[in-house]
């Protein structure tokens, strides 16, 4: 409605210079005054008309302007969200490796463990046993030391022989 008001306003003064050059009486002198008013009235029109055009061209102009920034705009936030998307899944690629690597990490860790904790028990299995070696030789050199047997078959002489069996004599 802007564009019209310029347009009524223009025309309302032309048609009142119209109505006001045809009104008076008609005398030789005016008659030429008349033809003036009509045609400073019709220039007036054409003006307005042209100022019409005019500003609903630069209408026209400011609609494609702001449907031309709006496609910009609308463009550009397509353009920030594949590039923020791009950008979130690159980070949850990295943070995904990040995470197996951790994982592998603790995985390695985990092993090295068991098989740290597997050596440390066969040493200390190894030590038992031959604790338990070291032990029993010592009872054995003690109980042969304290019984005062010896290890030779002559000396070891249990007194116990089988029934039905003879002790073989020795032999000098």
């Amino acid at each position: 409605m802007r564009a019209s008001r310029p347009v009524v306003l223009a025309l309302t003064l032309a048609l009142a210079a119209a109505v006001a050059g045809g009104c008076g009486t008609s005398s030789p002198g005016s008659a030429g005054g008349a033809g003036a008013g009509q045609e400073e009235a019709s220039q007036h029109a054409e003006e307005a008309a042209q100022q019409h055009e005019e500003h609903a061209e630069a209408e026209h102009n400011r609609e494609l302007l702001s449907q031309i920034e709006a496609k910009k705009r609308e463009e550009a936030a397509e353009s920030s969200a594949k590039q923020r998307e791009q950008a979130a899944e690159a980070k949850a690629k990295r943070r995904e490796a990040a995470a197996r690597k951790a994982a592998k990490k603790r995985e390695e860790a985990a092993a090295a463990t068991v098989r740290k904790t597997e050596a440390q028990a066969r040493a200390n299995a190894q030590k038992h046993e031959e604790a338990a070696r070291a032990e029993a030789k010592r009872h054995e050199e003690e109980r042969t030391h304290k019984h005062g047997t010896s290890t030779t078959r002559e000396g070891a002489g249990s007194s116990f022989t089988p029934a039905g069996t003879a002790r073989a004599p020795s032999l000098p």
